[in-house]
């Protein structure tokens, strides 16, 4: 009975995840990406809308959130972590972790292994490589402990910056499409990371963006209001998120006036 009931629920969020992210990113999305997402869906029950799961350069990757939720689901008997002090620098901010997750009480556990340093790290949570070295850890092991093939957010670092700069077209680019010069992640994968380091609730925050732009959509917003709302999103969310959390349920009282 239990797992129909499941089955039926996890059924239910399939549907609504292709919804939500046929919302989000439109024509960007292939068949086999949107196949991707429903098998994703109803083998782990991963939900777009909680954070579980964030669409990246093109492609699905499941969060820190989203696999402690499918342990908590999974009746996990426990994680245990440890640096490995041999491996680490302290003073040059170079962490390695070990962790263990255990599915049952009898569990002989499954290990994963996660670093981080200055190198390796998003500028967003640059200072917190020891936190960001234990998580990684963390998610390596659980992605093993239940069978995740899925690379996980957290683990893939900063990302890389282009070989060659973009080439400017006449007419004038989409926010969602631009990368900047200096090597920074594309403005939407900024956007991306800002959630889920602060776990914002997305349709919330893609409604205050467009609120703040003056735009019915964020797709139909100019880069530079587009960068001057993540740089007021990222700084608002480190200065006082609890304010920031109040702003964006605001939102959702509204009914979901502007979409």
């Amino acid at each position: 009975m239990r797992k129909k009931s499941s089955k039926v629920r996890f059924q239910a969020l399939a549907a609504e995840n292709l919804r939500t992210a046929q919302e989000l990113l439109g024509k960007e999305l292939e068949s086999a990406k949107l196949s991707r997402l429903r098998k994703l869906t109803l083998d782990f029950g991963l939900s777009i809308t909680l954070g579980d799961l964030q669409w990246l350069g093109g492609n699905w990757y499941v969060t820190h959130a989203g696999l402690l939720r499918l342990a908590r689901r999974s009746h996990c008997s426990g994680i245990r972590t440890q640096p490995l002090r041999e491996f680490c620098d302290p003073s040059a901010r170079r962490w390695v972790f070990k962790a263990t997750v255990y599915k049952s009480p009898k569990s002989k556990g499954f290990v994963g292994y996660g670093d981080a340093d200055p190198s390796n790290v998003s500028p967003v949570v640059r200072g917190a490589e020891m936190r960001v070295a234990e998580t990684r850890a963390v998610n390596r092991a659980l992605r093993k402990a239940y069978g995740i093939g899925l690379c996980s957010v957290e683990e893939i670092g900063s990302f890389p910056s282009p070989s060659q700069p973009s080439q400017v077209e006449e007419t004038k680019p989409t926010a969602a499409a631009t990368v900047s010069g200096n090597g920074q992640p594309r403005l939407r994968d900024r956007l991306c990371q800002l959630i889920r380091q602060h776990e914002l609730d997305p349709s919330l925050v893609k409604r205050y963006a467009a609120d703040f732009c003056g735009t019915e959509t964020l797709r139909g917003a100019s880069r530079d209001l587009v960068e001057t709302f993540v740089n007021n999103l990222a700084d608002w969310a480190a200065k006082d998120r609890a304010g920031l959390i109040c702003h964006l349920n605001g939102y959702a009282q509204k009914g979901g006036a502007r979409k």
